[in-house]
């Protein structure tokens, strides 16, 4: 029972007070699901407070070896189980030094994996691929333009209502993560999409989703993933695209344009400056720029001008033999 006690504790009352997303609350309910089955069956369905770090540890070998989980899901699951314990210690339902967690040893952090974005030709065959002559059509292109030209979440999007969009003052506001609100300005050609699908699909009432399925219902985020998914392979971009992935190129032909990072900040929804440095990458063409611009070939070109009989150690060819003329 005290498993069942304490997850219920956890997900319903700290989380909930936490104003965390239900969406994020249901993962941390379904990763500690995995950890209480793993310890049914690997350890005699031991007690929550009966466990100790040894025996997370046992677990955490399990997900890299039997699951093959990476440093990123691996890492995850602990600070989720950290926060269960803490929890558990804060509501008083067992002492802090029967905390598992309390000196756990740190995991190595997944390495940063640089962010996958559309170039310029990818992303207009992405925009053109709608077509614009019935509803449905108005309205991908107007969620492939919004998605794109201000670099919003799946999420965002969904939950984009009729009277967060402001054509007048051409701007959106948006609830992002945590509950956070940010009011966004749109490009002329966002706006100008946005305004041919609200004519197109008619009137709602205030409160209601801008973006509407088929039968009339708002867009969930699935199926605002799916639309892009299948946007893109109709438009024959080989790569998977996503929401997130057009998030990635909104910001990183922003930086490409030497917009500065604090704003690109800002328009994402970041917090913190340091969750938009990423975005600070360079592409092979960048890399093929700054090759070109390297002074090695005016440099050699000089000493030869300067020096005709004479070759320098940095003129050598590997394992050549050098001839001492004197």
């Amino acid at each position: 029972m005290k498993w069942d006690v304490w997850l219920a504790l956890f997900l319903e009352r700290h989380c909930t007070a936490r104003g965390l997303n239900p969406r994020t609350i249901a993962a941390y309910g379904a990763t500690l699901q995995m950890f209480r089955t793993w310890v049914r069956f690997r350890l005699s369905d031991k007690g929550p407070d009966q466990l100790t770090a040894r025996d997370v540890l046992e677990y955490v070998d399990y997900l890299r070896r039997d699951r093959h989980n990476g440093a990123a899901a691996v890492n995850r699951q602990v600070t989720i189980l950290k926060s269960l314990f803490r929890a558990v210690v804060a509501m008083g339902h067992i002492e802090p030094d029967r905390n598992p967690m309390a000196h756990f040893p740190t995991i190595k952090a997944a390495p940063v994996k640089l962010p996958v974005f559309l170039s310029e030709e990818e992303t207009q065959k992405l925009l053109a691929q709608p077509r614009t002559t019935t509803v449905l059509g108005l309205r991908d292109r107007a969620l492939m333009t919004l998605l794109y030209g201000t670099g919003i979440r799946a999420t965002e999007a969904a939950t984009l209502k009729e009277k967060d969009v402001d054509l007048g003052q051409n701007t959106i506001r948006v609830l992002g993560k945590g509950g956070h609100e940010r009011v966004l300005p749109l490009n002329v050609e966002v706006s100008r999409a946005l305004a041919q699908y609200r004519s197109a699909r008619g009137r709602l009432t205030p409160v209601a989703e801008f973006f509407r399925s088929r039968a009339g219902a708002a867009m969930s985020r699935g199926a605002i993933y799916e639309r892009v998914r299948t946007t893109a392979r109709k438009a024959r971009i080989e790569r998977v695209v996503s929401p997130h992935r057009l998030r990635h190129t909104f910001a990183t032909h922003l930086v490409q344009r030497g917009v500065q990072l604090v704003t690109i900040r800002d328009l994402l929804g970041h917090r913190s400056v340091s969750s938009t440095q990423i975005y600070l990458h360079t592409t092979a063409a960048d890399l093929r720029r700054a090759a070109e611009r390297h002074p090695v070939e005016q440099l050699i070109q000089r000493l030869d001008d300067l020096l005709p009989h004479v070759r320098l150690p940095l003129q050598w060819l590997p394992g050549e033999k050098v001839v001492h003329r004197h």
